[in-house]
């Protein structure tokens, strides 16, 4: 099992990690058969609906940290709508594939980001 150089530098130097606090949403999927949980925080500008900020904590593997940090990357800046629309697909291709045993640590970044936005839509519409 061969990792990009992409997802090395994401897992040695994650961007975005951490809580923010008075999060407008959090939203969290997990892996049993893994092990691996991700946790999504998310700061929206309520009148664009825009990603002002979002930040991660992940508990797992090289592929779960990698995953989390460039979908952080990815969204920060889009609407709602736009960061809906991402796909485990396109986090793959941006850090240059997964090992296939790695694919479902893609699925769970975009489950947990699609929690949080479920979650602050929910609570303000």
């Amino acid at each position: 099992m061969r990792y990009s150089k992409k997802v090395i530098q994401h897992f040695k130097s994650p961007h975005n990690q951490g809580q923010i606090k008075n999060a407008d949403a959090v939203g969290q999927a997990g892996n049993p058969a893994c092990g691996d949980v991700m946790k999504i925080y998310l700061k929206i500008k309520k009148q664009e609906n825009i990603i002002s900020d979002i930040k991660f904590e992940t508990l797992g593997c090289v592929a779960a940290i990698a995953v989390s940090s460039a979908l952080t990357d990815i969204v920060k800046g889009k609407t709602l709508e736009k960061a809906m629309k991402i796909t485990k697909d396109k986090i793959v291709k941006d850090l240059g594939g997964l090992p296939w045993q790695k694919i479902h640590c893609s699925m769970l970044g975009v489950e947990a980001l699609k929690d949080a936005i479920a979650k602050y839509q929910k609570n303000n519409f």
